[in-house]
């Protein structure tokens, strides 16, 4: 929401300056500013955007130095736009901010975001641009302080920095920016508490502090943010209460606190927040029963209070309670539900998460099933057979059921076209590993999860048009050789195997999985020596091959020869680094 308020602003800029570079009243640029612009391109050392390489000829106004625009009046630039893509990891620039930037008296809009390789600190000459009304550094590789001197921008009225690596506290002058709507600290290393002086901010819409490292209290004086549409204060080490003066914010739409130290319970007053749409404080202290009067935020959709502290009973929800709600997540509280409540059953939800709730009995029907994306009912006492209910979950993309007690046989389960990544570790599931490997499995399954379970037979061919990221079968009773098709899984990043009857040797083809950071194939009874071909294999940061029949040489190249001995005890006779020195009738 907040990149999207982002970018509408921006084009609106660059609309209503675009229009005005082409009066006819245009004169060429300020050589002052065009001086300026040079320099900052000069500290720029690598630009694979290609962008810069634009800015040639005398005259930056001209609409050809590309992000660049002007008051055509007067020659002055008045926005510099360099925006790259996170998702292009090709495209960055790589350099420092340069000082000059902080000449440029009429700058309206700054804006140089997604470029990675940015580094170094904010220049304290950015103090001077006192016309700046939007200014977004993020997600670039900026480090030390924020500089105190951005709270002398007196008609400032949105600023990022996130995305960087600011560290020390958060300057209280930034508390003098009393046009401020929104405000952007996220992911940083930033420490201390929330300064007071931000109290002064009353005309905040979106306060973004999260992935952080602050402590102290919630201030008070944040209920007093009456505009407030978004609050985000997750991943720091805040502590205490919510202060009641939060629940008096009428506009407010979305609350993320998860992943703080914060206690106490919850207050009635929750259903003050009428505007609310996601509400997310899991991973805290929270304690108590959840109110009741939750149920009359009639805009919430999304509601997650996992991993808290929070008891039974839950809310009495009948009749027109929760209208608007989608997605809830319950999981690891202190609630002992027994079954899942009816009007959880019953209502359309899009996600459903309530691990280690103490489900118990027979898989729960659902009365809306084939509205369901997510379902995780893992570390419960469900216990018989869900492969027919599954079959109706027609949308299901992602489903979790480790840890219960499920007994089926595979052959039985029929996945929805678009699941991508299912769990069924710890149960009691049996059958073949054929039953959901084949040619007509999904292009669209990424992740199986089957460890600890009673499955038995071979590990089946691959075909080529997997597409499967990460396979752990694991702790079963599989046995025969690993297929030299495994090379088909081009997209794999895990493979645990550990724990089974496999036997043969290591094929080659593994060499070929360029993508696997984690390979376990310990605690089985493959013979012959590891290929040297996992050499290929760059991206490996786990590996073990303990108890088996192997024997020769480790393959000598980082990081299979620098991996712990005990990757590699138990076997016949490996030898070389990290274990003793082949004798020379087993190299």
């Amino acid at each position: 929401m907040q990149n999207l308020r982002w970018v509408l602003n921006l084009l609106f800029v660059s609309s209503l300056l675009r229009n005005l570079v082409h009066s006819s009243s245009q004169v060429t640029c300020s050589s002052q500013d065009r001086a300026a612009l040079l320099a900052f391109k000069s500290s720029i050392v690598e630009d694979t955007t290609g962008v810069l390489s634009s800015w040639v000829g005398k005259d930056c106004c001209s609409g050809d130095w590309e992000g660049v625009l002007c008051n055509p009046a007067t020659g002055k630039v008045t926005s510099l736009v360099l925006q790259s893509s996170l998702t292009e990891p090709t495209l960055y620039m790589k350099g420092t901010l340069s000082p000059s930037l902080g000449s440029l008296g009429s700058l309206q809009v700054l804006v140089i975001s997604g470029n990675k390789f940015i580094a170094g600190s904010i220049p304290n000459s950015f103090s001077n641009l006192t016309s700046l009304t939007q200014l977004a550094l993020e997600d670039n590789s900026l480090h030390g302080n924020v500089p105190s001197g951005l709270g002398h921008l007196p008609v400032l009225e949105s600023i990022s920095l996130a995305g960087n690596r600011f560290s020390g506290t958060v300057p209280a002058s930034l508390g003098n920016l009393r046009s401020l709507s929104t405000m952007s600290l996220a992911r940083n290393s930033l420490s201390g508490p929330v300064p007071v002086a931000f109290k002064n901010l009353l005309k905040l819409q979106i306060l973004d502090l999260s992935f952080n490292l602050l402590s102290g209290p919630i201030p008070g004086f944040i209920g007093q943010f009456r505009d407030l549409n978004t609050l985000h204060l997750s991943s720091n080490r805040l502590s205490g209460e919510i202060p009641v003066s939060v629940y008096n914010l009428g506009k407010l739409q979305d609350m993320s606190l998860e992943g703080n130290d914060l206690t106490g319970q919850l207050s009635d007053r929750i259903s003050n927040l009428k505007s609310l749409a996601t509400l997310d404080l899991s991973s805290n202290k929270f304690i108590g029963h959840i109110p009741a009067s939750i149920k009359r935020l009639q805009n919430l959709w999304s509601l997650n209070l996992s991993r808290n502290h929070f008891s039974d009973p839950l809310p009495v929800v009948v009749g027109r309670g929760f209208p608007s709600l989608l997605s809830i997540d319950l999981s690891y509280n202190n609630l002992n539900l027994g079954s899942v409540p009816s009007w959880i059953r019953d209502k359309p939800l899009t996600q459903i998460n309530l691990a280690g709730c103490k489900l118990r009995g027979a898989f729960p029907k659902l009365a809306r099933p084939d509205d369901l994306l997510s379902l995780d009912l893992s570390d419960n006492f469900l216990a018989g057979d869900v492969s027919a209910l599954l079959a109706n979950m027609t949308s299901l993309q992602k489903l979790k059921l480790s840890e219960n007690q499920l007994r089926f046989d595979l052959s039985k389960l029929k996945l929805p076209e678009g699941v991508s990544s299912v769990d069924l570790s710890s149960n009691l599931v049996t059958g073949s590993l054929s039953s959901l490997l084949n040619n007509k499995t999904s292009r669209f399954l990424e992740e199986i999860h089957l460890t600890n379970n009673q499955i038995s037979g071979r590990i089946p061919d691959f075909a080529e048009s997997l597409n499967l990221k990460v396979l752990n079968i694991g702790s079963n009773n599989i046995g025969g050789q690993i297929p030299s098709s495994i090379s088909n899984l081009v997209e794999l990043v895990r493979l645990d195997i550990s724990r089974n009857h496999i036997t043969g040797v290591i094929p080659q083809a593994i060499g070929q999985l360029a993508q696997l950071n984690w390979l376990d194939l310990s605690i089985n009874a493959l013979t012959g020596r590891i290929p040297d071909s996992l050499l290929n294999i760059k991206a490996v940061k786990h590996a073990s091959f303990r108890a088996n029949r192997l024997c020769g040489l480790i393959p000598q190249g980082r990081p299979f020869n620098i991996f712990p001995a005990a990757a590699y005890l138990h076997n016949l006779c490996l030898c070389g680094k990290p274990l003793p020195p082949c004798r020379k009738t087993m190299k």
